[in-house]
């Protein structure tokens, strides 16, 4: 009596849920792929990604160690937990920002293949479809970027006298995202939740955009029985990521400090403040030298090879558990109604 109708029950569940995951929008299905790509990706780096943070702007302090004497120090002052300081703001930012970045990707990609036919199919339409997407993510998300940084340069008993340090200026201490956004609000208002937003802009869009190039690319060229190799995906994702971040390093530089100097005439370490792209690279380079401008890229690349290749290989992953239909039986028009 119970068998069959239990049976009779799975089926009509198994039935109920298929039919909910082929009615949820294929842009909503893309949020939710990018935004688990994202909190993958960032957690797996999370502390290299602190320790990048240091090094762009606590100058004399980290500059002078290596990544695993500065991996020691970090826990030496803040213990184990201190390696994720601001990984949850950075989480928190990191989903909305993926889930906007990939799915404004797709949605940019369809729009301009169905309204600007005469630039084909090519990569082309990948680096202006991932510049735009980068864009319009970070503009949505900045202020939590801006927490996130924020909470990461903060490091528990810091060295003394000893280091010859001086710090006229006193840094705020930030006890959580909330903090953050409280503290910066009453500095500067709204405005100030987006202090370094420029060079982020300048740096985000031609690296999203050599990003989804290169990654789409490299893809392209690969025998169909290879393409949906993980350890392709993982090495394409990889040199996207180096690629791209070589070449707009300095002003990820310029954000960080932008981002972590108070709202005054000077920042922490007593030179004159930064308040835009250029006139940043300029005094970077005049009162911190060049070697600055590239502070933590090392680094950076260990952390990039497995962010990206973690991003884009997750990305791909979801895509198929949601069944996302690939972009081929996907027409253009879509993109654009």
């Amino acid at each position: 009596m119970g068998t069959p109708s239990q049976g009779s029950a799975a089926v009509a569940a198994a039935r109920v849920d298929l039919c909910a995951l082929d009615l949820m929008p294929v842009f909503a299905k893309e949020m939710i792929a990018g935004g688990v790509a994202g909190a993958f990706s960032k957690t797996a780096i999370a502390p290299l990604e602190r320790l990048k943070i240091l090094l762009q702007t606590r100058t004399n302090e980290f500059r002078s160690l290596g990544v695993l004497k500065s991996l020691n120090k970090l826990r030496k002052h803040d213990g184990v937990l201190g390696f994720y300081k601001g990984n949850g703001a950075s989480v928190l930012r990191i989903v909305p920002y993926a889930a906007l970045h990939y799915m404004a990707y797709e949605r940019y990609r369809c729009w301009i293949l169905g309204n600007c036919p005469t630039l084909g199919t090519g990569p082309v339409v990948d680096l202006l479809a991932g510049s735009a997407s980068g864009g319009t993510a970070v503009l949505c998300t900045y202020p939590l970027d801006l927490a996130r940084t924020k909470l990461a340069f903060q490091v528990n008993n810091t060295d003394h006298p000893s280091n010859g340090l001086k710090r006229p200026i006193a840094t705020p201490s930030y006890g959580g995202i909330k903090d953050v956004f409280r503290g910066v609000y009453s500095e500067g208002g709204v405005r100030a939740l987006y202090r370094g937003v420029g060079p982020t802009l300048m740096g985000i869009l031609p690296y999203a955009g050599l990003k989804f190039y290169i990654y789409e690319g490299l893809k392209a060229h690969v025998p169909e029985d290879y393409k949906n190799s993980v350890t392709l995906k993982l090495s394409c994702g990889a040199a996207a990521g180096l690629f791209g971040q070589t070449l707009t390093y300095p002003l990820d530089v310029v954000r960080r400090q932008m981002q972590v100097q108070s709202h005054l005439q000077h920042d922490q370490s007593g030179g004159p403040r930064i308040t835009g792209t250029f006139q940043g690279l300029k005094i970077i380079k005049q009162t911190q030298g060049w070697r600055q401008l590239f502070a933590g890229l090392s680094l950076n690349y260990i952390k990039v090879v497995p962010s990206v290749a973690i991003g884009f290989t997750a990305y791909d992953t979801m895509k198929h558990l949601l069944k996302i239909p690939p972009r081929e039986s996907i027409k253009p028009e879509q993109g654009s109604g």
